[in-house]
C-alpha cells in the first residue's frame, strides 16, 4: 500500500450530465469503508437509492476508484486519493449529475500517526445557474492525531474556502470524536456562517464515546428533508440523506 498515491485528483465525465441544478436536489454523504467496488450489494443498493430518493449528489468517503463513470452513465466525478494499493486508489468521491466547474484535490497537512497516510479533501464547484455556483467540500478528517493537529486541519480546511461567496455545502466523515474536536467543528461552522442538519434518529449516525462523526453542513440553501438510512449491511457507518432547496 503506497501511503502518497502517485494520483492525487481523479476525474471522470459522465456522458449525458445536466447543464446545471435542479431547483431541488438530494445530497447523500456516506463513508463505504472501501466496500464500493468489492461488496456485492453496493451497487444495487446505490441504484435503488439514486431511484428512490433521487440522488443527485454523493459525497463519499474510503472510496475505491480507477478513472470509470460513477455506476451511471448521468453521473460524472471527481476524488481525491489518499491510498494507492496495486492499481486501485482510495479517498473521497463526489459524484454529481451535474459536472463540476472545476475540482481540486488536497491531502492533509500531517499524516495519521507517525507511520500512517495523509488524509484527502476534495473541492468542487458546480453551477446552480449562469450566476450561481455551489461549492461543495468533501471531507475525511484526520483521526489519529492530537487536537491542536485537528483543529489546524480544520482551520486550513476554512481558509480554502473562505473567499466562495455563495452557496457551500461542507460534508464527509469529520472525526469529531471528544468535545475539543466537537468545538473545533463549531469554530469551522461559524467561521463559514454553515448551518448543520441536526437529524431526527441520531443514534444512527456513527458515533464514537458519545460522538457523531458524520456531518452535512451548508448555508445559502433550504433542508427540506433529512434522513439516516439504515439496514444496509455495507459499511460501519450509515449514509446520511439531505434534500435542499436552492
Amino acid at each position: 500500500m503506497i501511503f502518497t498515491p502517485s494520483v492525487l485528483h481523479h476525474q471522470s465525465c459522465g456522458k449525458h450530465c445536466n447543464l446545471y441544478f435542479p431547483d431541488t436536489f438530494s445530497l447523500l454523504c456516506w463513508n463505504v469503508h472501501k466496500s464500493n467496488k468489492k461488496h456485492p450489494a453496493f451497487k444495487p443498493f446505490i441504484q435503488k437509492l439514486l431511484t428512490e430518493k433521487h440522488l443527485y449528489l454523493c459525497m463519499f468517503q474510503e472510496a475505491e476508484f480507477l478513472g470509470e463513470t460513477f455506476i451511471i452513465d448521468e453521473c460524472a466525478y471527481d476524488a481525491a486519493a489518499n491510498l494507492e494499493m496495486k492499481k486501485y486508489f482510495y479517498g473521497v468521491l463526489t459524484a454529481c449529475r451535474t459536472e463540476s466547474i472545476s475540482a481540486k484535490a488536497f491531502l492533509s497537512k500531517k499524516k495519521e500517526g507517525m507511520v500512517g497516510p495523509y488524509k484527502s479533501l476534495l473541492l468542487s464547484t458546480y453551477p446552480l445557474s449562469e450566476e450561481k455556483t455551489l461549492l461543495v467540500l468533501n471531507i475525511h478528517a484526520i483521526n489519529f492525531r492530537e487536537n491542536s493537529t485537528y483543529a489546524l486541519e480544520l482551520e486550513t480546511y476554512a481558509n480554502k474556502v473562505k473567499a466562495h461567496k455563495g452557496p457551500m455545502i461542507v460534508a464527509g466523515d469529520f472525526n469529531a470524536w471528544n468535545k475539543t474536536r466537537r468545538e473545533e467543528l463549531q469554530k469551522l461552522c461559524k467561521a463559514l456562517s454553515l448551518e448543520m442538519v441536526v437529524f431526527e434518529n441520531t443514534g444512527k449516525v456513527k458515533s464514537f464515546m458519545g460522538y457523531p462523526l458524520d456531518f452535512v453542513l451548508y448555508r445559502g440553501l433550504k433542508c427540506i428533508e433529512k434522513e439516516v438510512i439504515d439496514d444496509h449491511g455495507i459499511s460501519d457507518h450509515n449514509p446520511l440523506w439531505v434534500t435542499f432547496q436552492v
